[in-house]
């Protein structure tokens, strides 16, 4: 089975159990809210992981020592964020379903159609162009929300998709920055080649904290 065939199985098993979380929530189980608790625990355990097993050179160094505590500081966050904002499950639906959205179209488009690098010195593989249509994927699916969830458009989720999908793909370069610091290619192979839960979901490592404190 090709790289790519594997990533998009991956990546619709990701999108199945969260409409199994979904159902859930119809019956009245706390499904998305469980979902994301486990997402937040598992990316502090893996970033936890790695730490650990890091050589001494890269984890004793004053200036990694800092970037990493600020690090985990920021995931740390994101577990009390998911803990505030719990009780909205489909606000964390939302935020589930354009972070992988965005994900997805920036790999997609951005292998498809080349081009300038974003910031080659932290990830080598992200272009411009596969940002751009992130974006435009991200965005593409918070209209689609608005239309099953409030049966109308409603213009102020196309400013939320567009934000929601750049802060995304920050998330994926600070991602990015610590694992070249790490000096690792994944988190973890939890997810195949779509490597760990944190390298999956790094792109709402801004988001949660974000949302949490603006009360959106």
């Amino acid at each position: 089975m090709s790289e790519t065939s594997k990533r998009l199985l991956v990546a619709f098993g990701i999108v199945g159990v969260i409409f199994v979380a979904l159902g859930l929530e119809r019956l009245g189980v706390p499904g998305v809210y469980m979902l994301a608790l486990l997402i937040g625990a598992g990316m502090l355990f893996e970033f936890g992981r790695c730490l650990w097993r890091a050589p001494r050179n890269v984890m004793f160094n004053a200036t990694n020592l800092l970037v990493f505590g600020l690090f985990f500081v920021l995931l740390f966050l994101d577990f009390i964020s998911i803990m505030k904002i719990g009780q909205r499950p489909y606000l964390l639906l939302l935020i589930f379903s354009v972070v992988c959205a965005a994900d997805i179209g920036a790999w997609f488009f951005g292998r498809m159609l080349g081009g300038d690098k974003l910031w080659e010195k932290v990830s080598e593989n992200k272009t411009w162009a596969g940002q751009i249509f992130g974006v435009v994927c991200g965005t593409l699916v918070a209209i689609l929300y608005t239309h099953i969830f409030h049966h109308k458009f409603v213009p102020t989720f196309v400013w939320l998709g567009i934000s929601l999908s750049l802060l995304s793909q920050y998330g994926d370069l600070t991602a990015s920055f610590i694992k070249r610091k790490l000096k690792i290619k994944d988190f973890s192979n939890l997810l195949s080649v779509h490597g760990g839960i944190l390298d999956r979901f790094d792109g709402w490592i801004y988001i949660l904290p974000l949302i949490w404190m603006l009360k959106i």
